[in-house]
């Protein structure tokens, strides 16, 4: 199971690394961008085998994209869409929307209901979480920034 878990950690960070070239990504920050999603993408696998739903899933995951993507951009001194951006790409619910769509062709109306709603509240829940992440390192930049440095001894 572990194996499986990197094995997928590893195609989510390669995937977020094609979507951060295709995004125009600076160079020296394509392979943070991929570890970013790739963290991402592990703690959505992580949540999913214990047993979390898709929505709390998504949301631990999007928050841990959000918080890697804030601490990178503070380390790298670059912006933290630079990472968060290509970060949230694997978390994105494709497949829930081709399923409701697909659902609505087939004119079955509570299934398509169903699944676009699932959609939609996974789509909400990835917004939460990077508005909170953001809102998040915002005060604690301000919280840290309105601390004393000591001062030197000038003896």
């Amino acid at each position: 199971m572990a194996v499986n878990l990197f094995l997928s950690a590893l195609y989510a960070g390669l995937s977020v690394l094609g979507f951060a070239v295709l995004f125009n990504i600076p160079r020296r920050s394509l392979l943070w961008a991929g570890l970013c999603g790739a963290a991402g993408w592990l703690v959505f696998r992580l949540c999913s085998s214990l047993g979390a739903e898709l929505a709390a899933a998504n949301f631990l995951a999007a928050l841990a994209v959000g918080l890697c993507g804030e601490v990178l951009a503070l380390l790298r001194r670059q912006p933290a869409t630079l990472f968060i951006v290509p970060g949230i790409i694997p978390l994105v619910p494709g497949y829930g929307l081709y399923r409701s769509v697909y659902l609505i062709i087939s004119e079955d109306w509570p299934g398509a209901m169903a699944a676009g709603f699932e959609t939609v509240l996974v789509a909400l829940v990835i917004a939460t979480a990077i508005l909170l992440s953001t809102a998040l390192a915002r005060i604690s930049g301000r919280i840290f920034r309105r601390v004393p440095k000591p001062k030197k001894n000038l003896i």
